[in-house]
C-alpha cells in the first residue's frame, strides 16, 4: 500500500509538471508588419527603387537605340544585298540578346542589394523579438501571419517601442 501511495504521488507530481509545461507562455507577432514599420526598411525600399530607376532609364535608352536601329533596318532592307541583309539580321539578335541580358543582370544586382541590405536588418528585428520575449517570459513566439486564430498575447507593440518606432 506504501508503495502504491508512493507511485500515486510521483504520478501526481509528473502530471502536474506536465501540465505546467503545457502551460508555457506563448506570443505571436506579425513580422512582415514589423520589418515594413522600421525605418532602416523603408530607406532599403527607397534605395532599392532609385537604383531600379537608374537600371529602367539605363535599359529604356538601349532599348530605344535597338528600335531605332531595327527600324532603320526595316526601312534599308529591300535595298541591301541578302548577304548585308543577313549579316544585319545577326547584328539585331545579338543585339536583342545583350538588351536581355542586361535586363536580367540589372534583376539580379538588384536582388543582390537588397539581399546583402536586408540581412542586418532582419538580424536587428529577431533579436528586438528575442530581447522583448525574455523580458516578458515569453518561451515561445509564432509567426502571426501563418495563424489562424491569434487570440495570444501580440508582442508587435513591445517590439516597436524596444525598437524606437512609432
Amino acid at each position: 500500500m506504501k508503495n502504491f501511495k508512493t507511485l500515486l504521488l510521483i504520478a501526481i507530481v509528473t502530471l502536474g509538471l506536465n501540465t505546467v509545461q503545457a502551460q508555457s507562455k506563448v506570443a505571436h507577432i506579425n513580422t512582415d508588419l514589423l520589418l515594413s514599420l522600421m525605418p532602416e526598411t523603408k530607406a532599403l525600399n527607397a534605395d532599392l527603387e532609385k537604383l531600379s530607376k537608374t537600371y529602367e532609364s539605363e535599359l529604356k535608352a538601349e532599348s530605344d537605340k535597338f528600335t531605332a536601329k531595327l527600324k532603320k533596318y526595316e526601312a534599308e532592307v529591300n535595298s541591301q544585298t541578302d548577304e548585308v541583309n543577313q549579316q544585319r539580321g545577326a547584328e539585331v539578335e545579338q543585339d536583342r540578346q545583350n538588351l536581355y541580358q542586361a535586363s536580367q543582370v540589372a534583376r539580379e544586382e538588384i536582388a543582390k542589394k537588397r539581399d546583402e541590405q536586408l540581412k542586418p536588418i532582419l538580424d536587428k528585428a529577431k533579436k528586438a523579438i528575442e530581447d522583448v520575449a525574455k523580458e516578458q517570459g515569453f518561451v515561445y513566439v509564432l509567426d502571426a501571419s501563418s495563424l489562424i486564430v491569434a487570440n495570444g498575447t501580440d508582442l508587435l507593440p513591445a517590439v516597436k517601442a524596444k525598437l524606437g518606432i512609432k
